[in-house]
C-alpha cells in the first residue's frame, strides 16, 4: 500500500477507525505503556509523534506526562490525513489542551515539517508505519531517527504478523504486518544502535497478540 492510498483509506473510514480502536481498548493500552515506561523520565522532554491520527497516542503521552508530573517542553505531532488532524484538533479543544502542536506531513517527506521540529528527546509512533511501502520502511525510520537528539529514544507500536492480524488488520485495514526479525533488520538499516522489544505492561497485555513494542536508540 502507498501513502496516497492510506490518506484515502483514513479519510473515508475515520469514524470506523475511532470505533475500532475503542472497541479493542487500544487507547487504554497505550496509556498503560506510558504510565509504566521510564521513557517519560524527566521534565523538559521534547516529544514528536509520527502519524497522530485522531489522537490515541497523543493523549496517552499527554496524560501519562501529567500523571507523572513531567512537564513537556514540546509535544508535536503530524499526520498525512487532514480529516484525522481535524478530529484530533476538536478532541484537544474539547479537553482544553492547548500545548500540542499539529502539522500535516508525510513521514517520507519530513522537510515539510516546521523548521524547529528537530532535536527531540523522544519520538513515538503507533499503527502508522505499516502504511509506508515495505521498500521504504527503513527510510521512514531513518528520517525519524534524524529528528532525535544523539541520546534520544524512538518508541514504535507496530502490528505483528500472525493469523489474527492478517484477518483483522492486514485485510480489513489494508495494513502491512511485521515480524520481529524484519523490524530488527529495518531498525539497524536505519542507523539505530540498540533495539529492544519490551512488550506491553501487564495492564495492557491484551494487546500483545496485536503488536510489537519497539524501543530503539
Amino acid at each position: 500500500m502507498t501513502t496516497v492510498d492510506a490518506r484515502r483509506l483514513f479519510t473515508e473510514r475515520s469514524d470506523g477507525y475511532d470505533r475500532f480502536i475503542r472497541a479493542v481498548l487500544y487507547p487504554e493500552g497505550l496509556r498503560a505503556y506510558f504510565f509504566a515506561s521510564p521513557v517519560l523520565r524527566h521534565t523538559g522532554l521534547r516529544v514528536l509523534e509520527a502519524g497522530c491520527g485522531t489522537g490515541a497516542l497523543t493523549l496517552a503521552v499527554h496524560d501519562a506526562a501529567a500523571r507523572r508530573g513531567v512537564s513537556l517542553a514540546a509535544l508535536d505531532a503530524f499526520d498525512l490525513t487532514p480529516v484525522m488532524l481535524e478530529r484530533l484538533r476538536a478532541r484537544l479543544a474539547r479537553r482544553g489542551i492547548t500545548d500540542v502542536a499539529l502539522a500535516e506531513a508525510n513521514v517520507l517527506s519530513l522537510d515539510a515539517l516546521p523548521p524547529g521540529w528537530r532535536d527531540y528527546d523522544l519520538v513515538v509512533s503507533a499503527a502508522m508505519l505499516e502504511y509506508v511501502p515495505r521498500a521504504r520502511f527503513a527510510d521512514a525510520l531513518a528520517g525519524l531517527r534524524a529528528r532525535l537528539r544523539a541520546d534520544g529514544t524512538f518508541v514504535l507500536f507496530v502490528t505483528r504478523r500472525n493469523p489474527l492480524t492478517r484477518l483483522l488488520i492486514g485485510r480489513w485495514w489494508q495494513s502491512n504486518l511485521y515480524t520481529r526479525p524484519e523490524l530488527e533488520t529495518a531498525f539497524h538499516r536505519a542507523g539505530f544502535r540498540r533495539v529492544r522489544f519490551p512488550g506491553f505492561p501487564l495492564a495492557a497485555r491484551y494487546l500483545a497478540p496485536w503488536g510489537h513494542v519497539v524501543e530503539a536508540e
